[in-house]
């Protein structure tokens, strides 16, 4: 494969942060009570099921960032 002379491939994009691991963890969360919410209203369970899995497995990781030391 050719690369344009002084282009370095591997740092083109912007670096991960912690930050951006967080705000997805509470927008799955966000997202997460809202299948729960439609799943009993319309009385699909799989998207219960589904949307508490994903409300569950959200807060567990915010709980673990906020408890490590």
């Amino acid at each position: 494969m050719r690369y344009r002379i002084g282009t370095d491939p591997g740092a083109d994009g912007y670096p991960l942060d912690q930050g951006i691991f967080i705000s997805m963890a509470v927008l799955s969360l966000a997202i997460g009570i809202g299948f729960v919410y439609a799943g009993l209203k319309s009385r699909h369970y799989w998207l219960t099921i589904w949307g508490s899995g994903l409300s569950l497995s959200s807060v567990a990781y915010l709980l673990y960032l906020a408890l490590r030391p």
